[in-house]
């Protein structure tokens, strides 16, 4: 991978459900070097792995890790965004995708790891989404350090040149374009609906 500039951390961040392991895969493919530490093994509902990496879950602890990962990609959590130091440089490409789909992928995923749900039920729980990305957007917006890339789920999958197009752009670096396209799985779209975006 060449860059013109690699002092930025690319984020790859989202909702829950909402194709953040995929676009992970993509810039894998694509020859971006991924922080991932593979200790949430592949399963069913990400046949291709999830692409985690534990020391986030600890970023408002130790951010120590960051110092070394400029030029990589790593996959954030929408909540844990806000733990991010601001003494660093971030590109984040956000998922986005219909909250009626986020709702029924999680849910499913819950059923098959035998654990219930939250005590919202499926309009409830896509309001609060809606709320927090809100909130999010309003933040990231006054983040001197942050530029944001919003891609579509259904983007990603049906409009593949495009959107990865504006993903070299956005990342100004050097990838393969037509890796990161055969990255692309469709048959992993299970969940789907017609209505509820989650567009900010």
């Amino acid at each position: 991978m060449e860059a013109n500039e690699t002092k930025f951390l690319t984020v790859v961040s989202g909702l829950p459900r909402s194709g953040t392991s995929m676009m992970m895969q993509m810039l894998e493919a694509g020859g971006v070097s991924v922080i991932t530490d593979n200790i949430r093994s592949a399963d069913h509902d990400n046949p291709l792995g999830y692409y985690e990496f534990e020391p986030v879950k600890q970023l408002s602890r130790d951010a120590s890790w960051l110092d070394t990962a400029c030029g990589k990609a790593v996959k954030i959590i929408y909540r844990l965004l806000y733990d991010l130091p601001r003494y660093h440089r971030y590109k984040v490409i956000f998922m986005t995708r219909m909250l009626t789909e986020i709702v029924a992928s999680q849910k499913a995923m819950l059923r098959r790891l035998n654990k219930e749900g939250g005590a919202l039920d499926d309009q409830q729980l896509a309001r609060a989404f809606q709320d927090d990305l809100r909130k999010l957007d309003a933040w990231l917006t006054s983040q001197h350090n942050f530029s944001v890339l919003y891609v579509n789920y259904d983007d990603v999958l049906y409009d593949s040149e495009r959107t990865v197009a504006e993903i070299v752009q956005f990342l100004v670096y050097k990838l393969d374009v037509i890796a990161m396209i055969k990255a692309i799985d469709r048959s992993l779209h299970r969940q789907r609906a017609g209505a509820a975006w989650t567009t900010l």
